[in-house]
C-alpha cells in the first residue's frame, strides 16, 4: 500500500459535471483529489481487504440472527420496542439487502481493522463505482498512470444484477432528502443503475411521502401505493418520525431492509467483539457503560451509537483527547473502541471503505483527510492495483 502523486486530468472538473458528479468540491475545497493515488498490491487487495470484508459481513448477518430473538441485544442498542417485530418480520422473511461499506483501518502491513459499518445509508458509491473507474481509463490512457493498473471496482455491474434480484417487476421509488447534492447525486446514480436492471423508477424527496387511510399504505404524489422503496434515509430516524407508527402495518419493502436497523449501529462493535473476542480483522470494544470498558485503559476511540460522518467522535490518547468532532448525536449513549491510529502517508489519515453490494465484497474506495477523524470534509482519492 502506498500513497503515489500523480498529475492530474487537466480536464477532470468537466468531466465530473458533464457525468453529474456535481460535489467534487465542496465549499471552495476539493472533494475529489486525484493529485494522488493509493497503490495496492494484488495480494493486499485480495488476501488482506476483499477476504476479511466477506467474512466481517458473514459475522455480522449471525449478530442479527442472534439479536433478534435477544432483547437484550436490542435494549442495548438503543432500538425503539415497536420496531421490534418490523426487524424481526423483516429478517425472517429474508428482506434483501443492495449494498453496505465497511470501513477499515489497514497501513499495508498488518491485518485490517473494523472501524466501523455504514450498513444503511452509505453514500460515496458513485465516485468509488463510476468516476474513480473513469479516472483509471483516462489515467491509463494518457500515460498518467502504468499501462497494466487495474482497479478492485465491479460495483457498478453487481449494483443492476443486485437491483435485478429485489425488483421482481415492481416500481421502485428512491426516496431521501433530495436538497442535499450529495444525497440527490447518490439518488441519481442508483436510480440509473436501476434503469438498467429494467426497473420503472421514480425519485421522490422523502417528506412528500404520503399515507393513505382507506387501504393503509404509503403513497407517492401520483398517489399511487409504494411497494419497493430505496430510502437513502437512517433507520433511526424513521423509527421516530410522524409516520414511523406505520412502518409496520404497510406493505411497502424498503431498501435498506428494516434488520439493517441493527447493522448501522455502532452498538454492534462492542456486540461483535463478545461473540468473535480477538478475531484478527476486529478492535476490542464495549459499551461505555460496561464495566469491562476499563480494560481499554486511557487510549481508546468514544463514538456514539448512533452518528454521521465522524460527529461527535473523540480520539483519546494517554488519558488526553488528540481529536474530535462536534456534531448533534450521543443522547442514546456510547461505545468505546481500542485506539487504533490511522496510519500517516505524507501526513494524511487515509479510511478503507469496502463495499458490498449483494453481500458480496466488491469495490474499495480510499477517503483521507489532515486529521485522524474521517468527517464530511475528507477527500476522496482513487487506487488502482499495480
Amino acid at each position: 500500500m502506498r500513497r503515489i502523486p500523480c498529475l492530474e486530468r487537466d480536464d477532470w472538473r468537466t468531466t465530473a459535471d458533464a457525468c453529474g458528479f456535481r460535489f467534487h468540491t465542496l465549499d471552495g475545497e476539493r472533494y475529489w483529489d486525484e493529485s494522488a493515488y493509493y497503490g495496492f498490491t494484488l495480494d493486499e487487495i485480495e488476501s488482506r481487504i476483499e477476504a476479511p470484508t466477506a467474512e466481517i459481513d458473514a459475522m455480522c448477518r449471525e449478530l442479527v440472527a442472534r439479536a433478534i430473538d435477544d432483547e437484550r441485544h436490542l435494549r442495548r442498542l438503543k432500538i425503539p420496542e415497536p420496531s421490534w417485530p418490523l426487524i424481526r418480520d423483516s429478517w425472517r422473511r429474508g428482506d434483501g439487502s443492495l449494498y453496505g461499506r465497511l470501513d477499515l483501518c489497514f497501513d499495508g502491513r498488518g491485518p485490517a481493522k473494523l472501524l466501523e459499518y455504514n450498513a444503511d445509508t452509505p453514500t460515496s458509491i458513485f465516485e468509488a463505482a463510476v468516476f474513480q473507474w473513469g479516472w483509471l481509463e483516462q489515467g491509463i490512457a494518457r500515460r498518467i498512470l502504468p499501462a497494466a493498473a487495474d482497479q478492485f471496482n465491479s460495483i457498478h455491474e453487481r449494483l443492476i444484477e443486485a437491483w435485478r434480484k429485489l425488483g421482481a417487476g415492481r416500481r421502485l421509488q428512491l426516496t431521501g432528502t433530495i436538497h442535499s447534492a450529495e444525497d440527490a447525486g447518490t439518488l441519481a446514480y442508483l436510480e440509473d443503475t436501476a434503469r438498467q436492471a429494467g426497473l420503472a423508477t421514480t425519485v421522490i424527496d422523502i417528506a412528500d411521502i404520503g399515507w393513505r387511510d382507506d387501504d393503509g399504505g404509503f403513497v407517492d404524489l401520483d398517489d399511487r401505493p409504494i411497494d419497493l422503496a430505496f430510502k437513502l434515509y437512517p433507520w433511526e430516524w424513521m423509527f421516530r418520525d410522524a409516520f414511523g407508527d406505520k412502518l409496520a402495518g404497510a406493505a411497502t419493502r424498503w431498501v435498506e431492509p428494516p434488520w439493517k436497523a441493527i447493522l448501522s449501529n455502532k452498538g454492534i462493535l462492542p456486540l461483535l467483539w463478545e461473540m468473535f473476542p480477538n478475531h484478527p480483522n476486529l478492535l476490542a470494544a464495549y459499551f461505555e457503560d460496561d464495566p469491562q470498558a476499563a480494560r481499554l485503559g486511557p487510549s481508546f476511540v468514544r463514538k456514539p451509537l448512533y452518528s454521521r460522518e465522524g460527529a461527535n467522535v473523540v480520539l483519546v490518547r494517554d488519558g488526553v483527547t488528540v481529536a474530535e468532532q462536534d456534531g448533534p448525536y450521543g443522547a442514546e449513549g456510547f461505545v468505546r473502541q481500542a485506539l487504533a491510529p490511522l496510519p500517516s502517508f505524507s501526513g494524511q489519515y487515509p479510511v478503507l471503505g469496502s463495499w458490498l453490494v449483494d453481500h458480496a465484497a466488491c469495490g474499495l474506495s480510499v477517503r483521507e483527510d489532515a486529521t485522524p477523524v474521517t468527517g464530511n470534509r475528507s477527500r476522496f482519492l482513487p487506487h488502482a492495483i499495480l
